[in-house]
């Protein structure tokens, strides 16, 4: 199985000062996702909650909708010449008679650890897609200081970030601002996975009250894999891209970007936040 962490070999330049020592770096391998044996995607990711990566990205690609749709994952013996398991390669089962929606499986999506499924930004098929309509949900209320309070606190559970520096980082938060579950990887779309597996595992699909904050920034791809597991809010501590923008106005979902100590800019959704002054314009 492969690790969170590796060490390698540094030189460190600290001014005049040379030195030779190892270091911590987090550790990045291939994963495949098959799905009913046929291959699907490769993503670059941190290994580790594999099965919960696989199962969100289904999520995300309208294949799953909740537990019962999950008949198992495992990993795939012989996935080398030799024989042996790489635990690199992982096969999703779809419950029988799940209807797959359409997509080729022959496409073998490369994706990577900064973009993720980057060909697919389609807001028509976004909505037609989405099993867990958000502007149908009971509204979500937060307030400005709530919201501000959630990046120290993503920050304080990154525990592999500490020892390495190198790594994104989701966290889901109730509307009360209680850390319910954090994940890191190398892919910030493979930590938004891992969250929304974990999710869809234990039955807690939808996602509809719910905050999900990233350590970055807020691509489509992010705003697309919140909107498909029914997550009202996504926040960012960097910009949102212009097409996550568009697709957060057309499903509901409410987009806070530069969420920085007291300070964010809110693109969408904002009857979501309790803003108690009149908007002003500078």
């Amino acid at each position: 199985m492969g690790r969170v962490t590796e060490r390698r070999k540094v030189i460190r330049i600290r001014g005049e000062r040379v030195s030779e020592r190892p270091d911590t770096l987090v550790a990045e391998e291939p994963l495949e996702i098959r799905l009913n044996g046929k291959p699907l995607a490769i993503t670059m990711r941190t290994p580790g909650d594999d099965f919960a990566l696989a199962a969100g990205f289904l999520v995300s690609e309208g294949v799953l909708g909740g537990a019962a749709d999950l008949q198992n994952i495992v990993y795939c013996a012989g996935a080398t010449q030799d024989g042996s398991n790489t635990y690199n390669v992982v096969d999703v089962r779809t419950t029988p008679g799940v209807v797959l929606p359409d997509i080729t499986l022959e496409r073998n999506v490369y994706t990577t650890s900064s973009c993720g499924l980057c060909g697919k930004a389609s807001l028509d098929a976004v909505r037609t897609t989405a099993r867990f309509p958000i502007a149908d949900t009971p509204p979500v209320r937060l307030e400005p200081e709530l919201l501000a309070s959630l990046p120290d606190r993503l920050r304080e559970a990154q525990r592999v970030f500490d020892r390495t520096g190198g790594l994104h980082a989701a966290a889901l938060f109730d509307e009360e601002g209680h850390l319910v579950d954090i994940r890191e990887d190398v892919g910030r779309h493979n930590a938004v996975d891992k969250l929304v597996g974990r999710a869809l595992q234990s039955g807690g699909l939808p996602l509809s009250r719910s905050v999900l904050l990233v350590s970055g920034r807020a691509s489509f791809e992010l705003a697309q894999k919140a909107v498909m597991a029914g997550i009202p809010v996504l926040a960012a501590v960097s910009a949102p891209s212009s097409l996550a923008v568009d697709l957060a106005a057309e499903t509901g979902l409410t987009l806070v970007g530069f969420l920085r100590g007291a300070n964010m800019n809110v693109y969408a959704g904002e009857h979501r936040i309790a803003l108690r002054a009149a908007a002003t314009q500078d």
